[in-house]
């Protein structure tokens, strides 16, 4: 981003949503929590970021964990909604790493309707449910929820090879093949967890039949594998890691991928956008990184706001 526009925006920025603040009696939910180190064991920013300047037109966040708390500060599906109502996001697609994950999806998009639900399980959920013999159930239970209309999509499912060993892999092809199945039986779209796995995940893509969508959700590969994308009509998901200063290939990736296959999401409470990162992360900052990626393109921003909402609309279908 400019200087001049990063003033703009800094003049345009608004306080941190109300439901973001911490409180002297935090309430403590039970969900899952992020760590408060970085990965170089320091220290985190608990803090939630100031809201950024509403988008002029409005783009759903395609991914995020609505469910996955950070620090302190429990939020509720409709704060966290209307935050990200308040800046121009409409809503979000909510998704499951697990069983608990999905289901917990699925209830928030019928209770809510600017939710949509994704079920899946996690490629490293998967090694370590096979070395249990619980793979297989889980599995099962969340083909029982594909089927619900409110679930747009299977995923995050693929495959993992920064945190599984190579013993575990042969369990996540398998579940990945499982879940490219259900998605394709279910005309799910299928969003797909690649990280440090890209040849793999293209084999696996390649050698089966896929469901009409497919999404790479946090795409983190070069631009070659845009142009793979491109080739295939694979939808590339761009997250706040785009804004970093040292993602170099992610903006080469971004400058040649298709425009009508790009969307955006957070991933939150990971991966908050420049110059937040490190702190917590929650779809309201959607904004953030739409700008980043519209002056990276010299694209005019409601222009491109309205581009990737079409794009979401595409994948997932109406709220």
């Amino acid at each position: 981003m400019s200087t001049a526009n990063q003033q703009v925006e800094n003049s345009l920025a608004r306080a941190v949503p109300a439901a973001y603040l911490p409180t002297p009696a935090a309430v403590e939910s039970g969900a899952p929590s992020r760590s408060t180190q970085d990965e170089q064991g320091k220290k985190r920013d608990l803090s939630y970021p100031p809201a950024p300047a509403p988008l002029p037109f409005g783009v759903p966040d395609n991914h995020t964990h609505l469910d996955f708390r950070d620090g302190s500060v429990h939020v509720t599906v409709a704060q966290a909604l209307d935050a990200a109502n308040a800046v121009g996001v409409p809503g979000v697609i909510q998704v499951g790493c697990d069983v608990e994950s999905s289901e917990f999806a699925l209830r928030a998009a019928e209770q809510d309707p600017r939710v949509l639900a994704a079920v899946a399980i996690h490629p490293n959920d998967a090694a370590r449910l096979a070395a249990t013999g619980d793979l297989e159930g889980a599995i099962a239970r969340i083909e029982e929820l594909a089927a619900h209309d409110r679930v747009r999509a299977v995923g995050e499912t693929g495959l993992d090879y920064f945190r599984t060993g190579e013993a575990g892999r042969p369990a996540q092809e398998h579940s990945f093949r499982e879940h490219i199945r259900i998605a394709r039986e279910h005309s799910k779209a299928l969003q797909i967890h690649d990280r440090d796995a890209h040849l793999d995940v293209v084999r696996v893509l390649e050698s089966e039949e896929l469901p009409e969508r497919v999404v790479f959700h946090c795409f983190s590969g070069d631009a070659e594998l845009a142009r793979i994308c491109n080739a295939n009509g694979w939808y590339l998901s761009f997250s706040g890691t785009v804004t970093f200063k040292n993602s170099h290939d992610l903006r080469d990736a971004l400058s040649v991928a298709n425009p009508e296959l790009v969307l955006v999401e957070t991933d939150a409470p990971f991966l908050t956008p420049h110059p937040y990162r490190g702190r917590p992360n929650a779809s309201y900052l959607i904004p953030q990184t739409v700008r980043f990626m519209a002056e990276s393109m010299g694209a005019d921003l409601e222009e491109y706001c309205r581009t990737l909402a079409a794009n979401t609309r595409r994948v997932y279908g109406d709220f």
